[in-house]
C-alpha cells in the first residue's frame, strides 16, 4: 500500500471519529428461533448501494447487519462482468457512497494511488477503477461482508423477524433478521427480456446484454444487437472490436434518442422530493423519462461508428425471427437481416413470480397498476409491473392483511425507480436516496422498540450533577 494511501485511511478514521455524535448504542438485538441475536439489518447485495447502505446505517449506530453476495469478492455489481463499457459515463466529480465524506470520495482514493496531476487529468473514471475503489471503501470502513453467499427465500419469522434462506458453498443455512434490505441493482424484482419474437430461439442463437458472452467467438461472425440504448451500444462495440464481420444495431424508434434525461434531473430538489409529490407527478415524470430511456454519450456511439461494418436501423422492430440454413432471419419494417448471433438489450421486466427470493409472496406485492390510474395518453402497461413502495422503500401489500411482514423488506434497486426516482442503480441519487433509505430503516426500528424506549426513559435516574448545600449557619456561630 503506497504511503499516501495509508495517509488517506488515517484521514477517514479522523474524519469519522469527528463526527461521530452521537454514539451512543441505541438497539438490544432480539433472539431468533435459533437461540442467537437475529441481525438488525440484512442487506443483500455488496454493490456500490449495498455499501452505501451498511455505511449511513453504521453512521446512524446501527452496527448489527450483514451484507450478502453471491459474487465472489470484488466481483459485487456489474462493473467486472456484463458492464462492457471502458468507463463510467457519469462525470468524474458526481458523488456517492462516500456519503458526503471527503476523505471517501472517489478523488481523494485516485489521488491517493495515482497523484492529483492524474486526477486532473482524468476524462472518466475507468470501470475496473471503481470497481477498485468500492472494495477499498467496503474494506476501509470495516463493512461486514459475506461473499459467494446467494439468498434463496424470504419468509416471516416469529417475534416480528424475517428469516432468509442462503446458500453459501453448498450450505444452506437461515439468518434471521429485524429488517431486510434487497440492495440488488439491475435485477432484482425481475430478469433480463428476450422479446417474445425472439424467444422460441436457442441459448446458442440470442443473449441478453447481461449474459456471459464469448466475443471472441463472435469473430467474423454477424451480430445483430436489438435495443439501442447504452448497453445496446457497449454489445455491439465489444462484438466489433472483437473482429465480428458485422453488426447491425436495431432500434425500433424511428430515431434513435440522443437526449440524457438523468443528466436534467441531477438536481438536489428532484433527487430528494419526487417521492414526495403524489402519484400523478411521480407517474408523469418517470414515465416521461423511463420511456425516453437513458441516453448514451457521443464516445459510446463513435465507439461503434469508427467501425465501418456497423450498421445503425432506426425505425425497425423486429416484428418475427426464424431460424434458417443461413443463421437467424429478423423480420423488421425495413426488411429482413439475417445474423448468425443476437444480443438482446431490451431492458428488465418485473416478473416477481420468477424471483426465487419472492416467491412466497410474489402474488400480493403491490404494483402501480393496483394503486394508480394514469390518464388514457399516459398509460404504460411495462411501468405498471413496477412495485409500488411505501415512504421507505417497503413493499406494499396488493391485498391487506394477507402478507404484513412484508412491510419489513424494503427494496432499493432498479425496480424502485417508479416510486423514488433514480435511486437504486444511479451513482448520481446516491447522496440523497440513501440518506432516505436509511432514515426509513431507523425509524421503523425506533417505532418497533418504542415500548422499550419509554420503559428505559422511566427508569433513567443518573444525575447529572452533585449539590451541595452549605451547612446553615447558626447563633452560636454568629
Amino acid at each position: 500500500m503506497s504511503e499516501a494511501l495509508t495517509e488517506l485511511e488515517a484521514d477517514v478514521r479522523a474524519d469519522l471519529a469527528m463526527i461521530a455524535h452521537p454514539g451512543a448504542a441505541w438497539l438490544e438485538p432480539k433472539t431468533g428461533p435459533d437461540g442467537k441475536p437475529a441481525l438488525d439489518v440484512l442487506i443483500i447485495g455488496a454493490g456500490q448501494s449495498g455499501i452505501a447502505i451498511g455505511f449511513g446505517l453504521m453512521r446512524s449506530r446501527v452496527s448489527n447487519i450483514l451484507l450478502l453476495d453471491k459474487a465472489e469478492e470484488g466481483k459485487e455489481g456489474p462493473w467486472l462482468t456484463y458492464a462492457r463499457m471502458p468507463t463510467l459515463r457519469s462525470p468524474k466529480d458526481y458523488t456517492g457512497p462516500d456519503l458526503d465524506i471527503p476523505s471517501l470520495t472517489y478523488q481523494s482514493w485516485h489521488e491517493a494511488r495515482f497523484g492529483k496531476e492524474s486526477w486532473q487529468q482524468l476524462g472518466l473514471i475507468e470501470r475496473g477503477r471503481w470497481a477498485e475503489y468500492l472494495l477499498w471503501l467496503r474494506r476501509t470502513i470495516g463493512l461486514p461482508v459475506r461473499n459467494g453467499c446467494e439468498l434463496l427465500e424470504i419468509a416471516p419469522a416469529s417475534d416480528g423477524l424475517l428469516a432468509a434462506r442462503v446458500k453459501r458453498a453448498g450450505e444452506v443455512e437461515t439468518l434471521y433478521a429485524r429488517k431486510i434490505v434487497l440492495a440488488t441493482g439491475q435485477e432484482g424484482m425481475g430478469g433480463w427480456m428476450v422479446p417474445e419474437q425472439l424467444a422460441h430461439l436457442p441459448p446458442r442463437s440470442v443473449a441478453t446484454v447481461a449474459d456471459d458472452i464469448d466475443f471472441e467467438g463472435l469473430r467474423g461472425k454477424r451480430v445483430a444487437v436489438l435495443g439501442a440504448g447504452a448497453s445496446a451500444f457497449d454489445n455491439a462495440a465489444t462484438a466489433l472490436e472483437a473482429g465480428a464481420a458485422e453488426v447491425h444495431l436495431l432500434c425500433r424508434r424511428a430515431q434513435i434518442q440522443v437526449i440524457q434525461p438523468y443528466r436534467w434531473l441531477t438536481f438536489r430538489g428532484f433527487l430528494r422530493h419526487l417521492s414526495d409529490l403524489d402519484d400523478a407527478w411521480r407517474w408523469r415524470f418517470m414515465r416521461k423519462i423511463l420511456e425516453m430511456r437513458e441516453g448514451f454519450p457521443q464516445p459510446t456511439y463513435d465507439r461503434c461508428a469508427r467501425h465501418a461494418n456497423f450498421t445503425l436501423h432506426e425505425a425497425a422492430p423486429v416484428e418475427a425471427a426464424r431460424e434458417t440454413g443461413k443463421g437467424v432471419e429478423l423480420q423488421t419494417p425495413r426488411g429482413a437481416i439475417t445474423a448468425d448471433f443476437v444480443i438482446c438489450g431490451t431492458g428488465i421486466d418485473m416478473n416477481f413470480a420468477g424471483r426465487g427470493e419472492l416467491s412466497r409472496f410474489a402474488g400480493n406485492i403491490a404494483t402501480w397498476a393496483d394503486r394508480y390510474q394514469p390518464p388514457e395518453d399516459e398509460r404504460n402497461e411495462r411501468l405498471g409491473r413496477f412495485p409500488y413502495l411505501a415512504d421507505d422503500y417497503a413493499f406494499t401489500e396488493r391485498v391487506p392483511g394477507q402478507t404484513p411482514w412484508i412491510s419489513g423488506i424494503h427494496l432499493f434497486a432498479i425496480a424502485s425507480t417508479m416510486s423514488f426516482g433514480p435511486s437504486g442503480s444511479s451513482i448520481n441519487a446516491m447522496t440523497t436516496a440513501v440518506p432516505k433509505l436509511v432514515h426509513g430503516l431507523t425509524r421503523g426500528l425506533f417505532r418497533a422498540d418504542i415500548a422499550r424506549h419509554w420503559a428505559s426513559f422511566s427508569a433513567y435516574d443518573v444525575p447529572q450533577a452533585v449539590v451541595t448545600r452549605p451547612a446553615r449557619r447558626t447563633e452560636e456561630t454568629l
